[in-house]
Formats: C-alpha cells, structure tokens, sequence
C-alpha cells in the first residue's frame, strides 16, 4: 500500500528532521566545537553590515516568535484575549511588517555575500545555500498573506495549528490530515521549513542555541603567529 504524500512529508518528515537536527548538533558540537559559530563576515568589510544584519534578525527573530505562538497556542488559550478572525489579521499585519524587514535586510546581505569579492572567497556552499533557503522560505511566508486575505474567517490559520500541534504530540496521521487540504503555497512554506530544521546542524544556523556559557568548557585554541 503507497503511503500518502501529505502523510509523508508532513506527518512522519518533520519527525526525521528533528532527530537529524538533534543528532547531528550534539556530535558537531562535540566533535567540532571551533565551527560551531556565527562566521561574521563584518572584518572583511563592513559598509552596509550592521544595518542589514539588525533588519534581518529584528524581522525574522518576530517572526519566528509570531509563528512559534501562533501556531503552538490553543485556540480555547487565545479566546480569552483574542478572536480566530482578529489572530489571523494581526498575524498578517505584523508578520507582513516584519516579514519585509527581514527581506531587505536578507537582501542586503545576500547581495554582499555575493558582490563581494572577500566576502564570496570566504564563503562556503553552506553560506550561500542556507541564505537562499531563508530567502526562498522568507518569500513564500509573505506570499501567503495575499492567501489569507481570501479567508479572514481563520479557517486556514486553524489547520496550520492543528499540524502543528498534533506534531508536538506525536499524531502524525492527525497533522497529516490538518494539513491536507491547504493551498500549495502554505505546504511549501511548510516543507521549506522542515528541512531548514534538517539542515541546521551543518551551517552556521547553529550559534542561534549557543550561550556563552559553552564556550568556558571549551580547550583552549592554539594560535601560532606566522612569520613573513
């Protein structure tokens, strides 16, 4: 019997992204401490850095909390302070507001790391294939609130939740019929960001669960000044 596709990709791969992204953090962090960092760039050159690296983590660091309580708050939670309807538009004013932050400032940097000739030859594939992948997720979250302005009701809004929360309490087969119905964007949006999840470990995403705190039980790092 074929497995359903929804049930696939949204019931059971969610799961495997998570314990892949587990998986591989604890031995990358274990194994090699010294990657496990941002990469700034900002030494190589620095005109332009600091206002767009402040717009991009200003936008995604709201959206990523608008997202994380939308979609994990009950609705009989938020009924006391808030209606379904009036959620989903202030989800689609501010998420667009900040959503655009985050754009221009992704764009911004994106342009750098590409234009810039320092900057690109110290870039790695994970630099640039992470950045495109926010990028692209970052461009299919702001198209769907053209979407829900077809269905004010949150109907739509719902069903997200409900995959989302049925994945916290391990219903796979629940999410995957959550989610079944919704428009090809809103599942896009969602595969993207499951495997952003699955590739996390491997780029410098990772400094995001940092705290300095780690670095006290880190050995110390040998430095030898080279002689011209």
């Amino acid at each position: 019997m074929n497995m359903p596709l929804d049930l696939l990709l949204f019931g059971l791969y969610p799961y495997i992204a998570i314990v892949v992204c587990v998986a591989a953090c604890i031995i990358r962090f274990d194994r090699e401490q010294y990657s496990w960092k941002a990469g700034s760039s900002q030494l190589l050159r620095g005109k332009g850095m600091v206002a767009a690296s402040n717009l991009f983590h200003i936008g995604i660091i709201f959206v990523l909390t608008g997202h994380i309580v939308g979609l994990l708050t009950p609705e009989w939670i938020y009924h006391y302070v808030i209606s379904t309807p009036n959620k989903q538009l202030l989800a689609m004013i501010s998420g667009g507001f900040f959503g655009v932050l985050c754009l221009i400032g992704m764009t911004m940097l994106l342009y750098r790391r590409i234009t810039d000739e320092r900057v690109r030859a110290n870039s790695s594939f994970s630099d640039f294939f992470i950045l495109i992948m926010l990028y692209i997720q970052l461009l299919l979250g702001l198209s769907t609130i053209f979407l829900s302005a077809d269905h004010l009701d949150g109907s739509v809004m719902l069903q997200l939740a409900n995959w989302a929360q049925s994945i916290v309490i391990l219903r796979p087969i629940e999410a995957s019929n959550a989610i079944a119905g919704v428009h090809l964007i809103y599942k896009l949006h969602v595969f993207v960001g499951i495997s952003i999840i699955l590739v996390f470990p491997y780029t410098r995403l990772v400094h995001i669960i940092s705290a300095p705190i780690w670095y006290f039980g880190r050995s110390y790092q040998i430095v030898r000044q080279r002689h011209v």
